[in-house]
């Protein structure tokens, strides 16, 4: 007598295996392509950047200088001479800063240790990965007011404010010296640039390329 017991069907699971669950742990956090995006945009706008830079021969040609007669003429210069030296005049700029913190080591530790700081606990710190400081867990708020304190007390309370500060006040002083005793007529000067273009132009365009990297990772 033949048995009658049904056929047995082969069942399938659609719960995830532990590779499944492994690789999907393993996908880049969401601040990775923004990150990325910030760092090609800067590194390509800085290189643009350098290429518009104006020969320095120009910039110390001693037969170009002359004391204005006036200070609306100054005035002008500077305009002028900031228009087409730009790049020049950002690189004494950072070049005077660079000096500043390389012979205060103090001031440029704690600097480097203040950005530090706000890209990896605040900036790029994945959304998904609390900040856990001996054992008690600080939500995005908590992170922002204790870095924005702490920026508050390395700039204002200890050296590096001033440090930065006296920098600054060198380089634009020696930035408006040249531009109101360099005569720009010999300098040709391109009236449709704007200045927000340039250099600089790469403060709004990152942001904007990180935030954009970053919303299709949300959305997934």
């Amino acid at each position: 007598m033949a048995s009658s017991a049904p056929p047995i069907l082969p069942i399938s699971t659609n719960q995830p295996t532990a590779a499944t669950a492994t690789s999907a742990q393993s996908q880049p956090p969401i601040a990775t392509p923004a990150f990325r995006a910030l760092i090609t945009h800067l590194s390509d706008s800085l290189r643009n950047g350098v290429a518009q830079r104006r020969p320095w021969s120009e910039l110390v040609d001693r037969s170009a200088f002359s004391k204005p007669e006036s200070f609306s003429e100054a005035t002008l210069r500077i305009r002028k001479n900031y228009s087409y030296f730009r790049v020049n005049y950002l690189s004494i700029l950072a070049i005077v800063l660079a000096v500043s913190l390389v012979t205060n080591p103090f001031s440029l530790l704690m600097l480097v240790g203040l950005l530090a700081s706000w890209i990896f606990l605040y900036l790029f710190r994945p959304a998904d990965q609390p900040l856990v400081v001996f054992g008690r867990t600080y939500s995005d708020r908590e992170t922002l007011g204790i870095l924005v304190v702490l920026s508050v007390v390395v700039i204002f309370l200890t050296s590096v404010g001033s440090v930065l500060i006296s920098a600054l006040m060198v380089g634009t002083a020696l930035i408006c010296a040249h531009g109101a005793f360099r005569v720009p007529e010999d300098l040709f000067l391109d009236e449709q640039e704007t200045p927000a273009t340039g250099f600089l132009s790469f403060l709004g365009g990152a942001a904007s390329n990180a935030a954009a990297a970053a919303a299709p990772a949300a959305r997934v």
